[in-house]
This record gives structure tokens, C-alpha cells and sequence, in this order.
């Protein structure tokens, strides 16, 4: 193989396998906004170690200092993009803290144990997506987004990104949502698989709707799309440079190579 050749070679496995990491792979605390700055935030806080892993008020408590709350997911179409950066994530199993909790009332005939849930951060959505048989009301409180990959399906179905009643003591992973004007800021505790957060402190889009469902599609597949490729730019510019200098280097070089043959 002709020297030209097998550097073109290299270099064109070294952009692929840059993309297909800087496209598929989040990590844990990185802060994603749509289009890079607008709110709202996320942060998806995975921990491997699971006892690392926060209890309801301490995740609850990490978020609110890092100028968030824990998440109130509003719509279905919230939920499936929370999915969405869960999977790109590529954890193993671990549940994750919603701001969703059971108020601290008594339950009486008229009352169903369902309507006692309220968000933290205030959100009046109304929006749930329970696991078949949940919640179960019992002193399981506070309430989790399902996630165990590894485990089998119930009787209702896939539990995966269900949501599911659990005591508040309970040590899970979490997301934080960052609505207001403070910008979600990335910090060195934060970035980077090997780098977890320190408990209990994190490191530094209401969209109108459309009454044309097709339209409506495309905005969601765009919103997602945004959301996912933003963070991976810096690194994509990068590997295009890198590769467009080395083609002019190939480029001159043959040229020169050409020039001294007789």
C-alpha cells in the first residue's frame, strides 16, 4: 500500500470513530441545552459506584445548590428526550430521582393516593407515567425513573422508564433540570467518566404546540438531534481541520513527488 494511501486510511478511522463517540456517547453531569445555551438544562448524574448514589434529599438538595431542582419531566415528549440522553449515556442499572414526591398529607375517600404527588421545582404539569400497578401508596414516597436493563419484564410490561414509588431513603442516580437564567456551567467534578460528583454538590422548552402532527414530528426529531450533537461540535470541528490539513500535506507532497521525477 502506497504511504498516501494508508494515511488516508488512518486518518479516515480516526474521523469515524470520533463521531461515532462524540455523537453516541454523553457523560455523566455534562450539561446538554438545546442549541447549546437555551434553556431549559439538563444534567444526568450516573454514578457507577453505587455508594456514591444520593437519597432523595440529598439529590434534591445537589441539584438546588448547583442552580437547579430535580426534574419535573411536563410531557411525553420531555420524557422521551430524558430517555434519550438516559441512553446515551449507556449506564447500567440504577434508577434516577424525579422531582416528583407525595405531599405530606393524609389520604382520605375522596382524595386518590395518585392526585397527592406534586412536583418539587413548583411545576403544575400534570403529566405521569406510572408503571402499571404504581404507585403503590404505601410509605414508598418518593419517586424514581425507572432503570434496570438487566431485569425482565413485569406483568405489565417493560418497567424500563417507568415510573415507579420508592422510599425516599433509597440511594439512586438523578437528573437535574435547570430552567431560570443561571447557565447550567460545566466543572471539572463533573466532566468525564472516571470524574464523579462529590455528594452532595454538583459541579459547576415549552414549545408552542402544532396542530399539524407531521409538523410536529420533524420539531421533535430536530429538538433531540440538537440536543445530542451540540455538546460533540467542538470535537467534530477538530477532526474535520485535522483531516483537511493532512489531505493538503498528501496533496503537496505528491505534487513535489511528481515534479522531481524525470
Amino acid at each position: 500500500m502506497r504511504p498516501g494511501t494508508a494515511l488516508q486510511a488512518v486518518l479516515l478511522a480516526v474521523l469515524l470513530v470520533g463521531l461515532r463517540a462524540a455523537t453516541g456517547r454523553l457523560l455523566s453531569g455534562q450539561p446538554v441545552c438545546r442549541g447549546g445555551t437555551q434553556r431549559p438544562c439538563y444534567k444526568v448524574i450516573y454514578f457507577h459506584d453505587t455508594s456514591r448514589r444520593l437519597n432523595f434529599e440529598e439529590a434534591k438538595e445537589a441539584c438546588r445548590r448547583d442552580g437547579g431542582q430535580l426534574v419535573s419531566i411536563e410531557s411525553e415528549d420531555e420524557q422521551k428526550l430524558i430517555e434519550k440522553f438516559i441512553e446515551n449515556l449507556l449506564p447500567s442499572d440504577g434508577d434516577f430521582w424525579i422531582g416528583l414526591r407525595r405531599r405530606e398529607e393524609k389520604q382520605s375517600n375522596s382524595t386518590a393516593c395518585q392526585d397527592l404527588y406534586a412536583w418539587t421545582d413548583g411545576s403544575i404539569s400534570q403529566f405521569r407515567n406510572w408503571y402499571v400497578d404504581e404507585p403503590s401508596c404505601g410509605s414508598e414516597v418518593c419517586v424514581v425513573m425507572y432503570h434496570q436493563p438487566s431485569a425482565p419484564a413485569g406483568i405489565g410490561g417493560p418497567y424500563m422508564f417507568q415510573w415507579n414509588d420508592d422510599r425516599c431513603n433509597m440511594k439512586n442516580n438523578f437528573i437535574c433540570k435547570y430552567s431560570d437564567e443561571k447557565p447550567a456551567v460545566p466543572s471539572r467534578e463533573a466532566e468525564g467518566e472516571e470524574t464523579e460528583l462529590t455528594t452532595p454538590v454538583l459541579p459547576e422548552e415549552t414549545q408552542e404546540e402544532d396542530a399539524k402532527k407531521t409538523f410536529k414530528e420533524s420539531r421533535e426529531a430536530a429538538l433531540n438531534l440538537a440536543y445530542i450533537l451540540i455538546p460533540s461540535i467542538p470535537l467534530l470541528l477538530l477532526l474535520v481541520v485535522t483531516t483537511v490539513v493532512c489531505w493538503v500535506w498528501i496533496c503537496r507532497k505528491r505534487q513535489k513527488t511528481g515534479a522531481a521525477r524525470p
